[in-house]
């Protein structure tokens, strides 16, 4: 059940940290007979994704597993901020924040699993799809009424462009090197 906060300020969203699998994928990884891996990525999440580029949010991809088939999405998308085979998400998370000088409250991370939970609660907004593991759903603040990896970042990301279009221009980070590890 999707749970929604009046006191979420999506507006001071400056920074939309995901994880990948589970997330921007339904979680399914295809293993490819000559060994290679395919994921399904949703082209509304896409779209999503690079309308908060244009509107001056910075995004990062922070994933537990490394992948060509997330590097090249991330690629795809412009993703300036792709770090893979992380299990410290947190860590990531605030050492970005921190470069790009940004505060938590100015951070909102969506993941889908235990290893997820310190970033949700670290980030000033937690974002956990419906079909995450308890953990993650309880750590989350909001919970999108569309599925992983089927519109559910894009639900995100029209909530903080609606809000930025409803307040003052606010004040952008400071422009990071791309990060990708």
């Amino acid at each position: 059940m999707p749970r929604r906060s009046p006191r979420l300020d999506w507006s001071r969203v400056r920074l939309l940290a995901l994880d990948v699998d589970g997330v921007l994928t339904d979680g399914t990884v295809l293993i490819l007979a000559d060994g290679g891996e395919g994921k399904s990525f949703s082209i509304l999440d896409g779209h999503g994704l690079r309308l908060l580029e244009r509107a001056g949010v910075v995004t990062a991809w922070i994933s537990g597993r490394a992948s060509e088939a997330t590097t090249r999405r991330a690629r795809e998308l412009r993703i300036p901020h792709l770090f893979q085979g992380r299990l410290d998400k947190r860590v990531v998370l605030a050492g970005l924040a921190d470069r790009l000088g940004l505060t938590a409250a100015d951070c909102a991370y969506m993941g889908d699993d235990e290893i997820d939970v310190e970033a949700l609660r670290w980030a000033g907004i937690g974002i956990a799809p419906a079909t995450a593991m308890p953990a993650a759903l309880a750590a989350a603040a909001y919970v999108p009424t569309r599925p992983a990896g089927h519109g559910a970042v894009r639900e995100v990301c029209d909530l903080i462009l609606a809000a930025r279009q409803a307040q003052p221009k606010p004040r952008s980070p400071r422009v990071a090197a791309p990060h990708v590890r």
